[in-house]
């Protein structure tokens, strides 16, 4: 069976043994039936991924003791998807776990002119990170930035290489000819179900943002933040 994993909140890395909270102790516990003297993963999402033995079994204050712990190093380049929060908030979300998956670093919501939907549920959206870094296995969670204008994402940005994914008529590279894998940081603007406007386009250009073309098809929101995300973190290793 396969060690499963497992989210601490706080880690205090002189601690030997943890009492796991009430969520954790019952999915570990009450739903996986897990038992005194078995293992399971825990993550901060920070980079510290530790394996304990449970010593206590209480469905809701169960108790753990860590055997081993190690620290894993981030990948070296720094990738954030600044991204239109959409009206189908189930899209959004499903856009939230695959970019967890794929090893995204930051994700900022943006609120842009033609953005439809602007109430974004913070915690919820936290959560669902969670569950798709435990899913996928991974000791580091993004960062998830409240949602800002889009005018603040364009003139305040100082990332190494700052692209936008747009649908004008306009000349555009392909993202996958221009990323630099020896720069730390790149982020990539995408917009709303309707697009960018040509003022918003136009804001970005002035801020030394690169236009750039995902593909032929044009791509729902989401599915445009999953493509760029993956095009950006294909080299993204661990030195």
């Amino acid at each position: 069976m396969q060690i499963p994993f497992f989210y601490l909140r706080h880690y205090d890395p002189v601690q030997t043994e943890i009492v796991l909270d009430e969520d954790t102790s019952r999915h570990v516990i009450t739903v996986l039936r897990m038992k005194k003297g078995e293992q399971i993963n825990l993550t901060d999402g920070n980079g510290n991924l530790l394996t304990a033995e449970i010593i206590n079994d209480h469905k809701k204050k169960s108790e753990v003791r860590i055997n081993a712990s190690r620290f894993i190093p981030h990948a070296s380049r720094q990738i954030t998807i600044a991204i239109s929060l959409i009206k189908n908030s189930s899209r959004f979300e499903w856009f939230l776990e695959k970019a967890t998956e794929i090893g995204v670093s930051t994700i900022q919501p943006v609120i842009c002119e033609r953005t439809e939907k602007q109430k974004f549920r913070f915690d919820r959206m936290q959560d669902i990170l969670v569950s798709a870094m435990l899913q996928s296995q991974q000791a580091w969670l993004p960062e998830l930035m409240p949602p800002v204008p889009f005018r603040q994402v364009a003139e305040q940005s100082n990332h190494d290489q700052k692209f936008i994914a747009h649908c004008l008529a306009q000349e555009k590279r392909k993202l996958a000819d221009l990323v630099n894998e020896n720069l730390s940081s790149q982020l990539i603007l995408i917009g709303p179900e309707g697009d960018f406007t040509i003022e918003e386009v136009q804001l970005a250009m002035k801020n030394h943002f690169t236009g750039i073309s995902l593909g032929d098809s044009r791509l729902r929101s989401e599915t445009a933040g999953v493509v760029a995300a993956t095009i950006l973190n294909e080299k993204a290793i661990p030195k």
